[in-house]
């Protein structure tokens, strides 16, 4: 593959077409107000040849291509797009002096909840931050603007990829956490007005700013001069994630004596959105400076700063679903008659970027950008492991404490607890009845029962049993980036990206609220030591033992993650009359070492203190393709690529928390990605065909639970809290994407889109599981998860559209979709898969294990179908020299209930324990479910001058 993308840069450095040098010049404005307007994208159709305007509106665009009549194409996000004949003629210079594009305000009042939409799955503490991308992603054709509008909320992920498989980007700086490979979109959030000027590039197609992903890359322009001049002031309501929201920005634009400025205030604020008790309080700061040095040389300082905290959900099981209701959210309670979470999440990450821009000729331009990014994240939760040194009366120590799980959906608390046994009695029924009444008519947090637990430890001198625990991330960034574009000649354009990032990032527990309590002892209750309860296993730090610890105090873990990351990439583009061609090359080094500040009692010495042995990565990648242009109208796109990745550091560590443990055969991910397009553009009809495959292999996992089921000699009754790592992984992502737009009239446009895909573990990936209970590693059998051929959690396989959009020349418009979604999985548990599941404890397969039962047991449970119909509409009037106007959309009109998605709990992973649980009318560990939301609304008021 590498040989064969060498060669290909080598060709496409000597191909030649005949052809004839041109130039065209001019200034694209504002219709409404003659501002120039930066940032627009200008091409020649049909061809590879484009530009974009400078910070006054200017372009220049120069090239070889055959005598003939072309369109020229104007488009800039928040205005409709303008396509312009010329005729190219032998030497041929043409100056378009003035070009005027019109506001598509339907646009720009939808680019105003690209970011607001996000939240929607940042409330959830299970779900990760993985299905945000095609949020911010949205391109100019059907199928992306759908993934992007109105298949986000149901968890869709165009080609079942996640953002790690992505590259975000803000003025040439990635912004991809090096501890999850993802981008945190909240960092940005509330940001809209000042991100409107995004790049994203498909999947591995070409792009100008780094080398991407498999899902794309997505590139902000946020400097000064790219924001044009004007003003906007906005108000929104909703029942989403927040209820309310306010914000203004102001660009100036570029003055007479070379500097620009770009302001932005923002607050998002809600009790509870759509979900119960899902707290929001986020505001939003943003501030660009730009000054042109000279013709050449320019300078702009960006500032990001976007303190937020939201109130977390949970995923629910089938039985909870059916008492409360998809709204419900066991997190929270009244305290004082005020809400009160106790899942909050906490982001506050200042962000400071300072570029240089260089064009050294027209065709010629370096970006080299430094990037200084600060602060913590912050994830709350009860501590129910409160406990009071005491000494026996033979003077050994011991521990007092610990209390009950506090949580309203704890399996204790539910009917189908009473109701566990194979002929319950009477008596059974009875408890069964009081628990559904009482978790109908309150089943929230009781804070009150918490505050009292303490109060009375207090009073008979023992320590707090409950507090609030602050789960730590406190990072600083460095990062440091150039990239050259250039222009070799009229068909050649070489990019290039280098870039070096460092982290430092501290982790721990910190103890936020003593919920009235004196004091915590900060030691593991849970510890089993072979002697008495008050040996060295119970310590979380061995160097402080039996640590007193206040509010604000660190306790349990506490380390730092050191990591560094080296980029550089190359790519050379082609233009030729039929075919454009391209190859690029990236090599990346990835360094990961974990220092220790506690010695833990289960790892004493240096296996938890002090530095681990350091992880490198050494990942290459290559990808080439070509666009071959039957015509001006139509073309077909091939792309192809073998990319490698690193894993993240929270995978590589496998019990950071407590120790310095190395994933074993810690190895880069490796991905082969291929995709065919066919695309048809005319003024009246928009199509996209694509076709793809990308094959995953050597993935690793790792995972944290608690379970029943761990069969083993070193675990007394199969109870342990285990680290599940997995390697090995190897997936097939497979299927089409389809998108077309219908011009009947100048104002009715008609769109249809189709998404089909089959995601599928392709192998039986090896398995271990690690527990402070054992002494090694646990292995069951053959060390292998069965799960070929099962489907991969990636969201609904199958994504439809049909829809409308009515833009009236009197400035309103009104859009309609019935949108329709299938083959959803359950994401099933490994444990379940591995010969855990019919091995007994004494390593024997258990004797009455039935293997046609067992596949019935193992089936993974597909989702119901659902549909969704969507409005969206908006009206805007002129007054003077102001845009007045209001926009405003519906999502699940029809308030279809529907599952997005899910996870088998293995706290049950044995077939015995299975068999039972499946016996039940009311599983104590079922399915645990996530659901989208019910009608929705956004309604946003603005102000544009």
């Amino acid at each position: 593959m590498y040989k064969f993308l060498v060669f290909g840069l080598c060709l496409l450095g000597v191909l030649c077409a005949q052809g004839q040098e041109f130039r065209i010049r001019g200034s694209v404005k504002d219709a409404t107000n003659a501002a120039g307007i930066p940032e627009v994208r200008v091409q020649l159709t049909g061809t590879s040849i484009e530009t974009t305007t400078d910070a006054s509106g200017s372009f220049e665009l120069t090239g070889e291509l055959p005598a003939g009549d072309y369109n020229l194409s104007f488009s800039a996000s928040g205005y409709f797009s303008l396509q312009l004949p010329v005729t190219l003629n032998p030497g041929s210079s043409i100056e378009l002096d003035y070009i005027p594009l019109e506001i598509d305000l339907a646009e720009a009042n939808q680019n105003l909840t690209l970011i607001s939409l996000s939240d929607l799955q940042l409330n959830n503490e299970e779900q990760r931050d993985d299905i945000l991308s095609p949020l911010l992603s949205a391109t100019n054709d059907a199928f992306g603007n759908a993934a992007a509008f109105d298949f986000s909320s149901t968890f869709f992920r165009p080609r079942g990829l996640d953002s790690q498989y992505s590259s975000v980007l803000i003025n040439g700086i990635k912004l991809n956490k090096l501890s999850t490979g993802r981008p945190q979109w909240s960092n940005w959030g509330g940001l809209n007005d000042v991100m409107r000027n995004r790049e994203f590039t498909p999947g591995i197609a070409p792009g100008d700013y780094s080398f991407g992903g498999p899902a794309g890359t997505l590139h902000f322009d946020m400097n000064a001069t790219s924001l044009g001049r004007g003003g906007r002031v906005s108000y929104a309501q909703a029942n989403r994630s927040y209820t309310g929201r306010i914000m203004a920005s102001y660009n100036s634009g570029l003055s007479q004596n070379g500097w620009a400025y770009s302001t932005l205030a923002s607050r998002r604020f809600g009790n509870e959105g759509y979900i119960e008790g899902t707290l929001y309080d986020a505001n939003s700061f943003f501030a660009a400076v730009e000054k042109q040095l000279s013709e050449k040389h320019s300078l702009n300082l960006t500032a990001i700063y976007t303190p937020n905290r939201r109130g977390r959900s949970t995923a629910l099981t089938q039985e909870v679903l059916d008492l409360k209701g998809n709204q419900y959210n066991p997190n929270w309670g009244y305290q004082d008659g005020k809400i009160r979470n106790a899942r909050l999440r906490g982001i506050d990450e200042p962000l400071v970027i300072l570029s240089h821009h260089w064009k050294f000729s027209s065709r010629n331009t370096l970006t080299t950008s430094v990037a200084y990014q600060w602060g913590k994240t912050s994830n709350s939760r009860i501590d129910n492991t409160g406990s009071t040194l005491v000494k026996t009366e033979d003077g050994t120590d011991t521990f007092l404490g610990g209390a009950r799980n506090p949580a309203p959906n704890y399996y204790q608390n539910l009917p189908g607890y009473f109701l566990r046994f194979s002929n319950p009695t009477a008596a059974n029924y009875q408890n069964a009845y009081l628990a559904r009444e009482a978790f109908v008519e309150y089943g929230q947090l009781d804070w009150d029962a918490l505050y009292q637990a303490n109060r009375v430890a207090s009073e008979t001198g023992l320590n707090a049993v409950y507090a609030i625990q602050n789960d730590v991330n406190q990072d600083q960034m460095l990062q440091i980036a150039s990239i050259l574009n250039t222009d070799l000649s009229q068909k050649l354009k070489l990019t290039g990206r280098f870039s070096a990032t460092r982290l430092k990032s501290e982790n721990y527990a910190e103890l936020d609220d003593l919920l009235g309590g004196s004091i915590w002892l900060d030691i593991d209750s849970f510890a089993e030591d072979d002697a008495t309860t008050g040996g060295d296993l119970a310590q979380s730090d061995l160097q402080n033992r039996n640590r007193l610890v206040q509010e604000g105090d660190r306790y349990k873990y506490n380390y730092r993650i050191l990591a560094s990351e080296l980029q550089a990439f190359v790519q050379l583009q082609a233009t030729l009359k039929r075919i454009d061609a391209y190859a690029a090359i990236e090599l990346q080094q990835t360094r990961y070492q974990r220092e220790g500040l506690y010695e833990n009692g289960y790892y004493p010495g240096n296996r938890s203190l002090g530095k681990s042995d350091a992880v490198a990565f050494f990942t290459p990648s290559a990808k080439a393709g070509l666009t071959y242009k039957f015509s001006g109208k139509h073309f077909a796109l091939l792309n192809a690529g073998l990319l490698t990745q690193p894993l993240p550091y929270n995978t590589v560590f496998t019990n950071a928390r407590q120790n310095n443990d190395i994933i074993d055969e810690a190895s880069a991910e490796q991905i082969t990605n291929l995709d065919l397009s066919y695309i048809y553009r005319s003024p009246s009809l928009k199509l996209r065909l694509t076709g793809y495959l990308i094959d995953f292999k050597r993935g690793s996992e790792l995972s944290f639970f608690y379970t029943s089921s761990l069969q083993s000699p070193q675990i007394e009754q199969g109870n342990a809290l285990v680290q599940e790592i997995t390697t090995g992984i190897n997936r097939r992502n497979l299927g089409a994407e389809f998108g077309v737009e219908f011009k009947a009239l100048p104002t009715l446009t008609f769109k249809a889109v189709a998404a089909y895909g089959n995601y599928q573990y392709t192998s039986d990936p090896q398995v271990y599981y690690t527990t402070t209970l054992a002494q090694q590693p646990v292995i069951f059998g053959d060390g292998n998860v069965k799960l070929n051929n099962y489907h991969v959690a990636d969201g609904p396989e199958q994504a439809y559209q049909l829809g409308f959009d009515y833009r009236d020349p009197d400035f309103w418009w009104l859009g309609a979709s019935f949108n329709r979604f299938a083959d959803a999985y359950i994401d099933v548990s490994y444990l379940r898969r591995s010969d855990a599941f019919s091995t007994d404890f004494d390593g024997l397969p258990f004797n009455d294990y039935d293997p046609a039962q067992a596949r019935v047991l193992l089936q993974q449970e597909k989702i119901p179908p659902y549909n969704l119909v969507n409005l969206v509409g908006g009206k805007s009037w002129r007054v003077k020299d102001y845009t007045i106007g209001f926009f405003g959309l519906v999502n699940n009109l029809l308030n279809t209930r529907y599952k997005t998605g899910g996870f088998e709990d293995s706290r049950v992973g044995d077939y015995r324990s299975l068999l039972e649980e499946s016996n039940r009318e009311l599983p104590l560990f079922g399915n645990r479910y996530f659901t989208g939301y019910g009608t929705t609304f956004y309604v946003n008021v603005y102000v544009r001058f």
